[in-house]
């Protein structure tokens, strides 16, 4: 049986992009404007306390990203592309909540 056009089209679609690791965000750069959307601590203690918890977050990431799966860590890498400001934190918690909500 032959294979149309629109069935190759149609199967394109469905294919879903994975990444093959842990995203890489700048991360000073996210924490400075969210630190500048905030107030409260000094923005050295601020930027200093972000960068920590995103390094942090991206080591646990590494450390179980294959756990995770591949549609859940392209949606969820791909939600975090949207406004400019890329989190690790906000990654790894998008990939748990994935989880428990299975």
């Amino acid at each position: 049986m032959p294979i149309t056009v629109s069935m190759i089209v149609l199967g394109a679609q469905l294919v879903v992009p994975v990444a093959d690791g842990v995203p890489t965000f700048d991360v000073a750069r996210s924490c400075k404007l969210d630190v500048a959307a905030t107030a409260g601590l000094s923005v050295d203690q601020s930027t200093k306390s972000c960068v920590k918890d995103e390094r942090k977050a991206k080591r646990q990431l590494a450390s179980q990203w294959s756990k995770f799966p591949a549609p859940s860590r392209a949606n969820c890498t791909s939600q975090e592309s949207i406004g400019g400001t890329p989190s690790y934190v906000s990654l790894l918690t998008c990939l748990q909540l994935g989880q428990w909500a299975r």
